[in-house]
């Protein structure tokens, strides 16, 4: 690691927490000692996500903060939320083809683009956070991740992860695989061809904040969007039943941060440095975010709101993890890069799902065995 970006990265460590809600002046001490003014860059970054959204879209506004902070107001990065600029799902072509500089969204959104993009978000049954951030970083992830948006001119970041995610809201009882059939549900990338592939209908084109009418008027059966913690604001509990776990299409959802190549390759080498380690810093901070966030809101649902929280039976989770292989294979036919992917993704599962049988997962079996026997 260079000396420039172990010292952003304990820049980034140090401001992350003092990070206010408002950017600071681009008006800076050394400006103020020297009278040549110092160059500001500003650019501009899209969402995908409402803004200021709980987790989601409070990472990138983190994020700006803390590039501002580090750069001492040389890169400002002014946040748009989704609609504000372009719809959500336009901010790769706008960031493609320079129209903004910088996107934060989810890889699997640009499957028709770059199917093997799917990978570096979440797969059904795949890496958790945890896991995918070490495969990522440390098990040539993030170089596959940058070979897959080399066409478009984009670098990829991680950019915050969401943590496990639940099941879904859904107004039937989920007993056995063939509930599915005919069922019309919010469900995208590759879990919503597992779903497909068991006789669902899966639904793609439809954001958070239409979900609520979607369930309520019937246009859709069921739906997932998050978690508790973006659940709870959206009130999908008032017009679902039953709230399903665990969350096996997204174990681990990694977002992004999508960077205009050569907007980027014009930064000088330092804020080239803080943007790599200011993304870095909130790809942790988010996933804590959504950690506590989870706990505390699914504590509102299930005390307050009396949400009736139902597990898949074995015998469905079974079914979809079949289905699951099977997408994968039919998708790799197809696609060089995408079993290019799948190869070193599925050798990393394999791996570190063996070692955490060992590790975490040992222990969450003795302490269910234990409260089962109290």
């Amino acid at each position: 690691m260079s000396k420039v970006i172990q010292t952003c990265w304990l820049m980034g460590l140090t401001l992350l927490l003092g990070c206010q809600q408002e950017i600071p002046s681009k008006t800076n001490s050394l400006s103020q000692i020297d009278s040549t003014p110092l160059q500001v860059i500003e650019w501009r970054l899209a969402t995908s996500w409402p803004k200021n959204l709980a987790g989601l879209g409070m990472a990138p506004e983190r994020f700006a903060q803390l590039v501002n902070k580090m750069s001492n107001g040389r890169l400002v990065i002014n946040v748009y939320g989704a609609g504000e600029l372009m719809p959500a799902l336009s901010v790769f072509d706008a960031v493609s083809n320079g129209t903004i500089e910088m996107a934060h969204s989810a890889a699997y959104y640009w499957k028709e683009k770059a199917p093997a993009a799917q990978f570096f978000s979440s797969i059904p049954f795949g890496l958790t956070a945890q896991q995918m951030n070490a495969w990522l970083h440390y098990g040539g992830g993030m170089e596959l991740w940058e070979e897959v948006y080399q066409p478009f001119g984009i670098l990829p970041l991680a950019g915050g992860n969401t943590g496990m995610q639940m099941g879904g809201w859904f107004n039937k009882i989920i007993a056995t695989p063939e509930d599915f059939k005919g069922l019309k549900m919010r469900l995208p990338g590759i879990g919503g061809e597992v779903f497909k592939k068991l006789g669902g209908i899966p639904v793609t084109a439809l954001a958070g904040r239409e979900l609520y009418g979607a369930l309520q008027t019937g246009a859709i059966d069921a739906a997932e969007w998050v978690g508790p913690y973006n659940d709870l604001p959206l009130g999908l509990d008032q017009v679902a039943k039953y709230y399903y776990y665990p969350g096996w299409h997204e174990p681990g959802s990694t977002m992004e941060f999508l960077i205009n190549k050569q907007a980027f390759s014009t930064l000088p080498d330092d804020l080239q440095a803080i943007v790599k380690v200011a993304a870095r810093a909130i790809n942790q901070d988010m996933l804590d975010d959504y950690t506590q966030g989870h706990i505390a809101a699914m504590d509102i649902l299930l005390n307050e709101h009396h949400v009736q929280v139902k597990p898949f039976p074995n015998a469905v989770i079974r079914a979809l993890k079949q289905a699951r292989n099977e997408v994968l294979d039919h998708e790799a036919a197809k696609d060089v890069l995408f079993n290019k992917v799948l190869e070193s993704y599925i050798a990393n599962e394999k791996s570190v799902k063996r070692y955490f049988s060992y590790t975490e997962d040992a222990l969450s079996r003795f302490e269910l065995d234990a409260q089962q026997q109290e």
